[in-house]
C-alpha cells in the first residue's frame, strides 16, 4: 500500500490525526526533501513519530523504489504542503494504480490555499507559475509569459521560487529576474512600480508577509526560506484594504 500524506506548511504539529494514525501503522515512511523544503528535519519527525523516516531524494522519488516496496509493505510518503503539491506525486500515484496496487491520500494545507492570508481572494488567481534559477546557457522566460497572461485578465499571480540541494531562490532574487526579463521583452509588464507581496515562511509561527513596490521589496529581508512572490491583478475594494495591513 502507498500512502500519500500532506504535512502543511509549518512544522510537525501540522500533521491531521488522521495522518499521524497512517505514519504510525506504516512499515516505511518517507520525506520528501525534492519538491520542497520542511521546518522540521528527518530527525525531528523521527522523535515525533518515534519510528525511523528515511530522506527522499529525487532519485528515490523518481525511481521505481516506492512502488515496488508498496506492493509487500504499507510505505508512507510525507510531503510538504499537501499530498499532491506536485508533479512527483501524481506521477507516484499513477504508477501505484497501474500496479494494482492500494492507495491513499491524505491532505493537508497548501500554499495555493494559504497564501488567503495575504487578504487576496483565491478565486481571483490565474494560472500559478514557477521562477527558476538561471544559468548561463538556461534563461526561460515562462514565468513573465505566465504574467502577463494573468494581467490581461485582471488575475493574481502566484510565482513559487525555485529550490535546490544548494540553495533556495529569495524574492529579492525572483524580481531582479523579473526586472531583467523585462528590460530584455520590454513589454511593460512588471518594473519597480509594480505592486508586489512577498511572502516567506507561510504556515510558519515566523511568517512574513510585505507588500510594496518591487524596488521597495528588493530591499527588504525576508528571512529564511522558503520563500514565494504575488503579484497582484485588479483590486477589490476589500482587497486594497487588506493589504494596507501588509505595507
Amino acid at each position: 500500500m502507498l500512502i500519500l500524506i500532506g504535512l502543511g506548511l509549518g512544522d510537525h504539529t501540522d500533521i491531521t490525526l488522521k495522518g499521524l494514525e497512517r505514519v504510525k501503522k506504516a512499515d516505511k515512511v518517507y520525506l520528501d526533501e525534492y519538491t520542497s523544503r520542511f521546518e522540521d528535519s528527518a530527525r525531528d519527525l523521527e522523535n515525533f513519530y518515534g519510528k525511523k523516516v528515511i530522506r527522499a531524494t529525487r532519485d528515490i522519488l523518481e525511481s521505481e523504489r516506492l512502488v515496488e516496496e508498496a506492493k509487500k509493505e504499507r510505505v508512507a510518503l510525507l510531503v510538504v504542503g499537501d499530498a499532491l503539491s506536485a508533479t512527483t506525486h501524481i506521477d507516484l500515484l499513477m504508477q501505484a494504480k497501474k500496479e494494482n496496487i492500494e492507495v491513499e491520500v491524505i491532505h493537508n494545507a497548501s500554499i495555493l490555499t494559504a497564501i488567503g492570508t495575504t487578504g487576496l481572494q483565491l478565486y481571483k488567481f490565474g494560472k500559478t507559475t514557477s521562477i527558476p534559477f538561471w544559468k548561463e546557457n538556461y534563461k526561460p522566460e515562462n514565468f513573465y509569459e505566465v504574467l502577463q497572461q494573468n494581467k490581461s485578465i485582471g488575475a493574481h499571480t502566484l510565482m513559487l521560487l525555485d529550490i535546490t540541494p544548494e540553495r533556495c531562490m529569495t524574492i529579492n532574487e525572483a524580481i531582479e529576474l523579473l526586472l531583467k526579463t523585462e528590460e530584455k521583452r520590454k513589454e511593460k509588464i512588471f518594473d519597480k512600480t509594480t505592486l508586489c507581496i512577498g511572502c516567506a515562511r507561510i504556515g510558519s509561527a515566523d511568517q512574513k508577509i510585505k507588500a510594496g513596490t518591487a524596488e521597495e521589496l528588493m530591499k527588504e529581508d525576508f528571512g529564511e526560506p522558503l520563500h514565494c512572490l504575488i503579484v497582484p491583478g485588479e483590486l477589490h475594494f476589500v482587497e486594497e484594504e487588506a493589504i494596507t495591513f501588509l505595507r
